[in-house]
C-alpha cells in the first residue's frame, strides 16, 4: 500500500512493490505538432526556440521589426528594402555588448577576414604582374607563330 506525504510545495509518494507490479492505466493525450518559425497562417512564431531569445532581448523590438521586414518583403532580392531596419537593429546590438558580444565578435571577425582576404588578393595580383616578363612572352609568341607557319 502506498503512502503520500506533503512537505510544503513537495509531495513525497512511497510506493510498494505491489504498486509497481500493476500496469499503469494513465492515458497520455496526443501530442500536438511542434510549431516552427513560421506558423500555418504565415505569421512569425516569436516563441520559437530557434530564435534563441533574440525576439525578447533588449533589442527585441528592433529584431522583430527587421525580421518582419525581411519575412514580408516583396522586393527582389528579398529583404533588399530592409536595410534601415537591420541597421537600426545592429546599432542597438552595439549598445549592449554584454548581451550580444558573440554576435558582434563573429561579425568583426568576418569583417577582418574579408579585409585580410582583399589585401591578400591585391598582393597576389601585384605579384602576378611582376612575374610576367613582356619581352619573354612576345618571344615565345613569335616562336609559336613561326612553328605554325612551317
Amino acid at each position: 500500500m502506498s503512502l503520500c506525504k506533503s512537505y510544503g510545495k513537495d509531495k513525497v509518494i512511497f510506493a510498494t512493490k505491489e504498486d509497481h507490479e500493476t500496469p499503469s492505466t494513465v492515458q497520455l493525450p496526443e501530442s500536438e505538432p511542434r510549431q516552427g518559425l513560421i506558423l500555418e497562417n504565415g505569421d512569425i512564431n516569436w516563441n520559437c526556440p530557434c530564435l534563441g531569445g533574440m525576439a525578447i532581448g533588449p533589442c527585441g523590438v528592433e529584431f522583430r521589426e527587421a525580421f518582419s521586414c525581411f519575412h514580408y518583403s516583396q522586393a527582389q532580392p528579398k529583404g533588399s528594402d530592409c536595410y534601415e531596419a537591420f541597421s537600426t537593429m545592429n546599432e542597438c546590438m552595439r549598445n549592449y555588448p554584454g548581451v550580444y558580444k558573440q554576435n558582434l565578435n563573429e561579425e568583426e571577425d568576418e569583417d577582418a577576414s574579408n579585409v585580410a582576404g582583399m589585401i591578400a588578393d591585391d598582393n597576389d595580383d601585384e605579384d602576378e604582374k611582376e612575374d610576367v616578363d613582356p619581352p619573354a612572352k612576345s618571344a615565345a609568341s613569335e616562336k609559336t607563330v613561326a612553328t605554325k607557319a612551317k
